[in-house]
């Protein structure tokens, strides 16, 4: 199974240090959002997308990046997320939304905190220091592992041929 994650991590590489955990686990290629291509997707399996949370959503070039994809008619994807908040899960409803347009079947979201000192909470230091931490991370980790046990009955179109 050929793994592709893209990520965009801004202030604290929150994100970034989340997507190379699960990659060391599913033994994906990580890009940039900014150096994505979006013909490249048609060469992996399952995709990953994620970034951190700003003003309730992903980051705008992620959705730039998704609406420039062609229509993949049922490509597995997950989505992964470092927030502010605790259920930072609810706030992927919106690129959930634009995956589902371009035809991919989401199989799994990851959460998890991240520091964050995005615009008034820098005054206070910001929220969640130190975060992901290794407990976090592991936790990546742990739903990588779950992503490769649900994915092991999907069969790639390289495979069906």
């Amino acid at each position: 199974m050929k793994v592709l994650i893209v990520y965009s991590s801004v202030h604290h590489r929150n994100t970034e240090k989340i997507a190379w955990a699960m990659a060391e686990v599913l033994g994906a290629d990580v890009v940039r959002v900014e150096d994505a291509k979006p013909e490249d997707i048609s060469k992996y399996d399952l995709i990953g997308f994620g970034s951190g949370i700003y003003r309730f959503k992903h980051h705008k070039l992620l959705f730039k990046f998704v609406r420039s994809l062609k229509s993949v008619d049922g490509k597995k994807a997950f989505i992964f997320s470092t927030s502010a908040s605790l259920n930072g899960e609810k706030f992927h409803k919106k690129l959930r939304r634009e995956l589902d347009k371009k035809g991919f079947e989401i199989v799994g979201d990851f959460n998890c905190p991240g520091w964050v000192t995005f615009g008034l909470l820098r005054l206070i230091g910001g929220v969640n220091k130190g975060k992901p931490d290794e407990s976090d991370i592991e936790n990546a980790r742990k739903f990588a592992r779950e992503l490769t046990k649900a994915m092991k009955g999907f069969k790639s179109t390289k495979e069906l041929r």
